[in-house]
């Protein structure tokens, strides 16, 4: 992308000093936020894959059925979001996010190993999408460390753009997120 164009783009669209980079840069990552939380629960083996059902949006994340129905948590028809080329966590899905490790700590889901993958609108070159998706889950998945949730039992990958639909700005903010999964052992 030309100098041109990047300061066109960025003269565009309003961006926190963090995120205002070009497609050509690596996605800067927040700092990790330091909520208070339960102790962390007793490691299990790493998951092999993750499991796919149906699932709700909520913020910036998606949550899969199984993890909502399992943990109680409410329905919502928010399209899943984070701004543009940014890996911070919302406030709304902080929440959601404290909910689903008590959960994994104590709840009906403890035990269980948590697949967060990191998601990307299709703006942008392939290998900085999957970067900015890879930052999106590992900012997720430090926030749940932060709230108890063992090593072994959360895990990010990013599938960057791969299966992003977007055409327009609010299509694209839909493949912005983080899905959250059950996975497999």
């Amino acid at each position: 992308m030309s100098l041109r164009h990047c300061l066109a783009l960025v003269s565009l669209v309003v961006l926190p000093p963090a995120a205002a980079g070009c497609a050509d840069r690596k996605a800067s990552v927040p700092p990790p936020v330091t909520p208070t939380g339960p102790a962390a629960v007793t490691s299990t083996p790493p998951p092999a894959v993750a499991a796919k059902d149906a699932a709700i949006d909520t913020g910036g994340l998606h949550v899969s059925d199984a993890i909502a129905r399992a943990c109680g948590l409410p329905r919502s028809d928010n399209a899943p979001r984070f701004d543009f080329d940014s890996a911070t966590i919302a406030p709304q899905d902080r929440d959601l996010l404290a909910a689903i490790a008590r959960c994994v700590v104590d709840g009906a889901l403890r035990g269980r190993t948590l697949a967060l993958i990191g998601r990307a609108d299709p703006r942008g070159e392939d290998e900085y999408n999957m970067s900015l998706g890879e930052s999106r889950a590992d900012t997720v998945q430090r926030y749940l460390h932060d709230l108890g949730v063992g090593p072994d039992h959360v895990r990010a990958t990013s599938r960057g753009k791969m299966d992003a639909k977007g055409t327009d700005e609010p299509s694209w903010a839909t493949d912005r997120r983080v899905d959250i999964e059950l996975a497999t052992r």
